[in-house]
């Protein structure tokens, strides 16, 4: 059997790319991911969300690790399985666990994320964690959660950041230029944005490898 393996971007999945692992991104396009899940859950033993979010909760800085206990949909909530999450916990240095909610767009301002974590509790927020709830429920299969912040909770991210993923999860480097050229004054934030997305991804990289090829010992049982 497989690990099943849903993240964003590109840059996400060579980093968890391993035997035995079934990665596919989302670049934002929920329906795309779920219908690709849909079609690797036959034969995988597990599902894992897992790659760079943005924070709900004050506090958490770019690297910080979340592992989820639950996943927020709208109004439906899903636990993650947990000695799997007991597991990450253990093996990803200076981890939280807590709620994580699933979205179908990006969450870019930092009131957006204020009232998100407010009504809801989450920690943290991604475009992923929802579709791999709901299809580890469909087919009855152990879920785990493990995202790493990018960036901070009363960080707004810059119009030319919110731009830059393609649907297949590379980074659509003529959309941000056009942003940017049309901002100028964009500029300061989106480098700093860039240096705190590549702070996650670092910590991403090491996650995995403290981890392990099984992302935390394999398959926890149902």
């Amino acid at each position: 059997m497989t690990l099943l393996i849903l993240t964003g971007l590109r840059r996400e999945a060579r980093i968890l790319a391993a035997p035995g692992h079934l990665v596919l991104t989302g670049g934002g396009d929920a329906v795309a991911l779920e219908a690709a899940a849909e079609r690797g859950a036959a034969a995988a033993g597990g599902v894992i969300s897992i790659g760079i979010a943005g924070a709900l909760a004050p506090g958490l800085a770019p690297g910080d690790w979340v592992v989820g206990r639950a996943v927020r949909e709208a109004a439906r909530e899903t636990g993650t399985d947990p000695a799997w999450a007991d597991r990450l916990l253990g093996r990803l240095p200076g981890a939280v666990a807590g709620m994580v909610l699933g979205r179908d767009a990006m969450v870019a301002e930092a009131a957006e994320k204020a009232a998100l974590h407010a009504a809801t509790g989450a920690l943290a927020v991604d475009m992923e964690s929802h579709v791999a709830a709901r299809v580890a429920a469909r087919h009855g299969l152990p879920l785990a959660v493990a995202r790493v912040v990018s960036d901070a909770a009363g960080r707004s991210l810059p119009p030319a950041a919110r731009v830059g993923m393609r649907p297949d999860g590379g980074t659509d480097l003529p959309a941000v230029l056009r942003a940017l050229a049309a901002a100028p004054w964009q500029l300061p934030a989106l480098i700093r944005t860039g240096w705190e997305a590549e702070r996650a991804f670092r910590a991403l990289l090491r996650g995995h490898r403290r981890a392990g090829a099984g992302l935390a010992a394999g398959f926890p049982s149902p």
